[in-house]
């Protein structure tokens, strides 16, 4: 556990930023990052204990940003809509490098990618392991996230070998929480009497928890090295997005039909190998059910007419 640490956590008002920074804040002197672009941010984070600091990665301007700390957890990413590839390569790629130069002294770095850099294969129940092929996933709604997050390593790993910084790379799968997350936003259309539409059946990921995010961080930052580690960041078991909106819909007690709409050379599945993580951080804590349990009753409690054992 980290204890009286001077911790920098970047994108810190986003889902799984702000859990992590509230709680290393408990024990640490921490400071977040972001571009504060909502005015009630700024507040939200102060009254977190977390020291709030405006920056925009991209621009390279550190003014106002310390270089004396002792851990980086960089969560920040540019997820547009558009098809700027440039942008999205400066924000994520170039944004993480200067980043890394910015705090080249720090023990260890947490930089987190994404299950998306992985390039996708034909069979939904493909187990992605650290070694698997990269590639474009042709993703829909930010189509330059892939790409600019394969460069977001490339200058990750670079920084660990050139500026002697230790880092940890954490390939994200599904993260959720009463926050939000791909099956919180499922929850959130079962509740308001919406469909829930997904790209294959069965549509496979390895969903992972706020609560066993937040602790593994720890683990994670001790792994940090140079050459930098890389590891799958996921939960310890496989489940589709059928089934864990047909097991919210149990619990709300509607119907929880699941369309399904192929999109064609983007990854059927997205399972995770995380023995690798695993043998850093311990198993998880919470299982998916117990998670989506925990996601129903803090998001929309007057929604759950059925309580699953723990």
């Amino acid at each position: 556990m980290l204890n009286g640490e001077k911790i920098l956590v970047t994108g810190v008002t986003g889902q799984i930023a702000f859990p992590i920074a509230s709680m290393l804040a408990a024990d640490n002197e921490v400071w977040g990052l972001a571009r504060f672009s909502r005015p009630d941010d700024r507040q939200r984070v102060g009254e977190a204990g977390i020291t709030p600091v405006a920056c925009d990665l991209g621009d390279g301007d550190f003014a106002g940003v310390p270089s004396d700390f002792t851990y980086v957890v960089h969560l920040a990413a540019s997820l547009a809509p558009g098809w700027d590839y440039d942008a999205a390569i400066r924000a994520n790629a170039e944004g993480t490098g200067l980043l890394l130069q910015h705090c080249r002294s720090a023990k260890g770095a947490l930089v987190m990618s994404t299950h998306s850099v992985y390039r996708p294969q034909d069979d939904p129940m493909y187990v992605f392991t650290e070694e698997s092929p990269l590639g474009e996933c042709n993703s829909t709604h930010t189509p330059t996230y892939s790409m600019s997050k394969i460069s977001q390593e490339a200058t990750a790993r670079l920084a660990a070998r050139a500026f002697g910084v230790p880092v940890t790379i954490a390939r994200m799968n599904a993260s959720y929480g009463p926050g939000g997350g791909l099956p919180a936003m499922h929850i959130d259309a079962l509740a308001e009497g919406r469909s829930v539409t997904t790209r294959w059946d069965p549509c496979m990921y390895s969903p992972i928890y706020e609560d066993d995010i937040n602790v593994q961080v720890g683990a994670l930052l001790d792994a940090a090295s140079t050459p930098a580690t890389i590891v799958n960041w996921g939960g310890d078991e496989a489940v589709s997005v059928q089934e864990w909106v047909a097991y919210a819909g149990e619990l709300m007690g509607v119907d929880a039909a699941v369309d399904v709409v192929p999109i064609e050379g983007t990854l059927r599945g997205s399972i995770a190998d995380t023995s690798r993580r695993a043998s850093i951080t311990g198993p998880c804590a919470v299982d998916w059910r117990e998670g989506i349990r925990r996601t129903v009753a803090l998001r929309h409690p007057d929604k759950l007419v059925e309580v699953a054992p723990s």
